[in-house]
């Protein structure tokens, strides 16, 4: 099991290398929010191709030799690569905690490349910024034999995707001697560390800004309680605007634009890059007092409830369930329960949308749909799916607003046909890692538009895995950009109802220990 583990990462690393370029030259519209980068599709049924075929050389093996004591180590130096060794003993580092600049003494420059993702280095001593030369600097000013250590990293949290990562601007980190003083006097002195990240890259997609931003940015800031100055490259005023609120709870400090801010900034310590987990997650055994998603979710509900009042307020639409802790929340079972069903315009729509909204209101829902665009505000999209019991989405990168979902909803997550794998990785296994329930929706041929298009027999809607396997450029015309879903309402009202029961089961449940608890403060 831990060899599969690590192959299939190494595999979807690899050949995600190979097709990205091509697709990012090929398709502007990559950058929307609803499309999602090829690694999630073609590189995972790859691997499961290799693997089949690896699997009938282990059963022939097994005959001739009749021991399977070889077998796994045979099977996976059929799939092997050159850095299995490397990634599985980084990868135990990186679970264990190990962290080789841990230990760093003043006036040192340590990088940390052990990770796949990430690489982040730790300057400490007298360090300032020089943007003209996209040069952080480190002064030792009580010693003239130093040796000269020079670092360069691009921070972003995806160094494995060779052709993203080729558009963040690289930064030099080295030593400078005292008599390079007088050059770089400091312009401004802060007494509060600086993290140093890009957000270039995929920014402009909702799931890579919040799994290779957000998150990276409260694992590797939380610790420092908001004394820190966040130090951005290819920084942009939308981006502020739209993570303002987020951004305010992670640092005090105004952040520094540091292509277009040429004053030199002075700090006693310096991060440059960011770590990451796994997908939109945290994992508390690799964070200091054993921080959760679970305290990211605390944070994001700090960052947007002022925001959600104002708004509240200005549409006249108080209500009190929102705005109070759960333990202070109104849970009777008697009220229906709130879905909020997130729309798509474009491919992946739902095309009997207006009938999905009738049915779950006769399963008992109370139903709003959302409809969310490029310009919505991130605390409306918050207000609603906070203040919801639900939520119903066709697979796509807004699936990521499950992080505003208070922990104990319920996430119907519908799968079209060809997404499967990337579904569950990306959208349901954090869903589940953050407390939600989730039950996902995998649609039948004859759910999706394909149905009208291919013939039954046709690999299309027999074998999705063959098809994704011939490439990025395949997935996305046929699975992605092609297909809408049309779904069984017979069908689908099993999975309503088994959501509507459940909720209406843990809140009568909520509300007997409440009740209870409120005897025995009496």
């Amino acid at each position: 099991m831990v060899h599969h583990h690590h192959h299939h990462r190494i595999s979807y690393f690899q050949q995600l290398r190979k097709g990205e370029a091509q697709q990012q030259q090929q398709h502007p519209d990559f950058m929307e929010p609803h499309h999602c980068p090829s690694f999630m599709y073609h590189d995972y049924f790859n691997y499961r191709k290799s693997k089949l075929a690896a699997l009938r050389f282990l059963f022939l093996f097994s005959l001739l030799s009749c021991s399977f004591f070889f077998g796994p180590r045979l099977l996976f130096y059929s799939l092997g690569t050159e850095y299995e060794s490397e990634l599985q003993t980084r990868t135990e580092e990186e679970n264990r905690g190990a962290a080789p600049c841990s230990s760093m003494a003043n006036n040192t420059i340590c990088c940390d490349r052990t990770a796949f993702r990430t690489d982040v280095c730790y300057m400490r001593g007298d360090v300032r910024t020089h943007s003209p030369s996209n040069s952080i600097l480190l002064f030792d000013n009580n010693s003239t034999t130093a040796p000269s250590i020079e670092e360069k990293i691009r921070p972003y949290t995806r160094k494995w995707e060779t052709s993203i990562m080729d558009t963040i601007d690289e930064l030099r980190l080295r030593t400078a001697g005292a008599g390079d003083l007088d050059n770089h006097r400091c312009d401004v002195r802060h007494d509060v560390p600086a993290v140093v990240f890009s957000t270039g890259g995929y920014t402009g997609n909702v799931y890579h800004e919040f799994n290779d931003g957000i998150i990276p940015l409260y694992i590797t800031s939380h610790h420092f309680n908001r004394q820190v100055v966040f130090v951005m490259l290819e920084y942009h005023d939308w981006w502020m605007t739209k993570y303002s609120d987020v951004v305010s709870r992670l640092s005090a400090h105004p952040p520094i634009d540091y292509s277009n801010d040429r004053r030199t900034h002075c700090f006693s310590e310096v991060i440059v890059g960011l770590r990451i987990h796994d997908e939109l997650t945290v994992e508390s055994d690799r964070m200091e007092s054993n921080k959760t998603v679970l305290d990211f979710r605390q944070l994001l509900d700090e960052a947007y409830t002022p925001r959600v009042r104002t708004l509240m307020r200005a549409e006249e639409q108080a209500t009190a369930s929102l705005l109070k802790p759960v333990t202070e929340r109104n849970v009777s079972a008697k009220e229906k329960p709130k879905l909020v069903v997130v729309s798509r315009n474009g491919s992946r729509a739902i095309e009997n949308e207006g009938e999905l909204v009738k049915l779950a209101e006769g399963v008992g829902f109370e139903v709003k749909v959302l409809r969310p665009e490029r310009t919505t505000e991130l605390a409306r999209i918050y207000q609603a799916l906070n203040s919801c019991d639900a939520m119903v989405g066709v697979h796509g990168a807004a699936m990521t607003h499950f992080l505003f979902m208070r922990p104990g909803s319920v996430f119907i997550q519908i799968v079209p046909l060809g997404t499967d794998w990337a579904a569950e990785t990306y959208y349901g296994e954090p869903a589940k890692k953050m407390g939600l329930r989730y039950f996902p929706y995998k649609i039948l041929p004859r759910e999706s538009s394909l149905y009208r298009e291919y013939r039954k027999g046709d690999p299309v809607l027999r074998d999705p895995e063959s098809v994704n396997a011939k490439g990025w450029q395949v997935t996305k015309k046929v699975y992605l950009d092609g297909q809408n879903v049309r779904v069984d309402l017979a069908r689908f009202r099993k999975r309503l109802f088994r959501a509507q029961q459940y909720i209406v089961s843990r809140k009568t449940s909520m509300n007997l220990r409440w009740r209870q608890q409120g005897r025995r403060q009496r």
